[in-house]
């Protein structure tokens, strides 16, 4: 089988993590695909929003913990230090994409997700988690200390002292406990987990991408910028985006009072 299955439907991309029998822990060929298909979906017409799911009972495990066993995790046994951070650093670009490409993305979180793969769901604008779900970090289990952009996530979502103790206490947390910490957004009946999901991907990718684009950008600049800049930068986006069919488009929908059909320009 593939390790990650990808797939467009109504304008959802969809990469689902599968390698079941293993909880879907990491490899380099999941992500080498899921980076190649990321960057594809970014200036893809077609895609409106992106779902990162995982196959069977969960989203992704983290790290494969045989790979860690035989010395391969990192790459090929017997690599040198700098090649080990290199690769990892490649891999890495997964997360990264998911955090800043123009379209929402979305984790949709059918179990448990751990470590790395707690890192994922983090890198996705929004999370929805089956009350099945569980969450934790799992680094201090292996000695690790932390990778796929799960502290800088972390400590923005849940705040630092918070993060501190779900990093060194590795505790798994159920979804509701999750909701709690601004850490997942929905949590739906993990019957009607993935029909809810696909409601709200779906739902974005038929708005107003070019507005979903400028938002996503500077709410991400916005962590690290003062307000000043903010102003001037939501500035210029905002008279941009007021440039736009979509824009005209909403306009013309309110004042006919109907549903506005948006088309992504």
């Amino acid at each position: 089988m593939d390790e990650l299955k990808v797939e467009v439907r109504n304008r959802v991309g969809i990469l689902t993590l599968n390698r079941p029998d293993k909880l879907n822990a990491l490899t380099r060929t999941m992500g080498d695909s899921a980076v190649v298909t990321l960057k594809e979906w970014a200036e893809s017409p077609d895609v409106g929003a992106v779902i990162v799911t995982g196959a069977g009972r969960g989203f992704c495990a983290g790290g494969d913990v045989s790979a860690m066993d035989r010395g391969t995790e990192m790459g090929v046994k017997g690599a040198t230090l700098e090649q080990k951070v290199d690769s990892l650093r490649e891999r890495q670009s997964w997360p990264w994409l998911l955090y800043s490409i123009p379209k929402v993305t979305i984790a949709v979180v059918n179990g448990p997700a751990a470590g790395a793969g707690l890192g994922l769901a983090m890198s996705c604008d929004l999370r929805i988690a089956s009350d099945q779900a569980r969450f934790g970090t799992a680094y201090a289990r292996v000695g690790y200390g932390g990778d796929y952009g799960a502290t800088w996530q972390l400590t923005r979502l849940v705040g630092q002292a918070k993060a501190k103790e779900l990093f060194f206490l590795p505790d798994m947390i159920t979804a509701t406990e999750a909701q709690q910490l601004n850490l997942v957004n929905r949590v739906f009946p993990h019957e009607k987990l993935w029909e809810e999901a696909i409601v709200i991907a779906e739902r974005i990718a038929s708005g107003p991408l070019m507005s979903y684009r400028y938002m996503k950008a500077n709410i991400n600049a916005s962590m690290n910028v003062d307000f000043r800049t903010m102003l001037d930068r939501e500035a210029e986006t905002h008279v941009r985006c007021g440039e736009t069919e979509d824009h005209r488009e909403g306009v013309r929908a309110f004042m006919e009072k109907r549903q506005p059909v948006f088309r992504g320009r």
